[in-house]
């Protein structure tokens, strides 16, 4: 019986936040944070995150929910608040290895329930790969990144070494948005969340097809969380402006043709949206994901991929026989 993988789950570093303690950056940060967010939802935010703790910090607390929601083995990141994008380059070079020594240590914990992804320091391109190969050096199976940086967009050609050291390892590149570039258009009703995180999504990946990426580095796997956001779905206005607008044809193909070069988790919140998600990209191409712990995820992952009633052979490559595909799966002397 395939073990069933949750890709999207996360942890909180005390090490990380430790290191960025006092600087101005991590003022400045949180400011434009709070600006995004509005005070309700940061308020929220404080207590859901709080509540939250144990199974952000305790591993034998995260194999209980483990075991509560059927998952078998859990892909680790770190919480995106640990990106501090707006860190200088020896700051950021200790964030990124703090953060990839701790979710190594994790992994390390329970090595036959648990894998690792680390972080890179996506607003410093030229040390992106390098930090790459430390996570993968550490046992890591990739990194998360969010959907920009300050001054970086996912088409940055400067990312191109990152991207081709991904593809040469294998890694996995976790897309995981953290804040929205509409800033306080969205500070009310938790729409910093609701509507920005597809959206954010939706950016990054069309960077990736329009600029090129994915064909320039054909064999990345780059995982979306949030089931891809808005993109998937919506496609069609995209591949029309490729027919008809010329600064569009930065990729090769029609945009909706690289739905099938990438992955998508299942968080999608309803039956209906991961049908859909299926319909669209083909059910080899999502994966399972809870967003554990979070209050933007879901305790019954497993029950939800259920509730899609998709036929046996695509609810199990979801369930963990794609996962096992991309190197997630269960250690091989499990």
């Amino acid at each position: 019986m395939t073990a069933v993988v949750d890709v999207h789950a996360h942890c909180l570093i005390a090490e990380v936040e430790a290191l960025v303690a006092g600087h101005a950056g991590l003022a400045e940060h949180r400011t434009l944070e709070a600006l995004r967010n509005g005070p309700e939802s940061s308020a929220v935010s404080g207590a859901m995150v709080m509540s939250a703790l144990p199974s952000l910090t305790s591993v034998q607390r995260r194999l209980v929910d483990m075991d509560s929601a059927g998952v078998d083995v859990q892909v680790v990141s770190p919480s995106p608040s640990h990106y501090h994008y707006w860190a200088d380059r020896d700051l950021a070079t200790q964030v990124c290895r703090a953060a990839n020594h701790a979710v190594a240590g994790l992994v390390t914990s329970a090595p036959q329930r648990l894998r690792g992804l680390g972080l890179v320091p996506l607003q410093h391109p030229e040390l992106c790969a390098d930090m790459l190969d430390h996570a993968m050096g550490l046992g890591l199976k990739g990194v998360e990144i969010s959907s920009f940086a300050p001054g970086v967009e996912l088409s940055d050609e400067r990312l191109d070494p990152f991207w081709a050291r991904a593809s040469d390892t294998g890694a996995v590149v976790f897309l995981h948005p953290f804040g929205c570039s509409l800033d306080q258009r969205l500070d009310r009703f938790y729409l910093s969340n609701t509507v920005g995180q597809p959206v954010e999504n939706a950016v990054a990946l069309s960077h990736l097809i329009f600029g090129g990426v994915l064909d320039r580095h054909p064999g990345l796997k780059v995982v979306a969380a949030h089931g891809g956001g808005y993109l998937p779905t919506y496609l069609g206005r995209s591949d029309h402006a490729w027919q008809v607008r010329p600064e569009a044809r930065g990729c090769a193909d029609p945009p909706s043709s690289y739905l099938h070069r990438l992955w998508f988790d299942s968080l999608v919140h309803t039956p209906e949206a991961l049908r859909a998600l299926v319909a669209a990209v083909g059910a080899d191409r999502v994966l399972l994901g809870s967003d554990h712990p979070f209050d933007m995820g879901v305790t019954d992952p497993v029950a939800r991929l259920d509730a899609a009633g998709l036929n046996a052979g695509d609810r199990d490559a979801i369930a963990g026989g794609t996962a096992l595909k991309l190197g997630l799966g269960p250690r091989k002397d499990s």
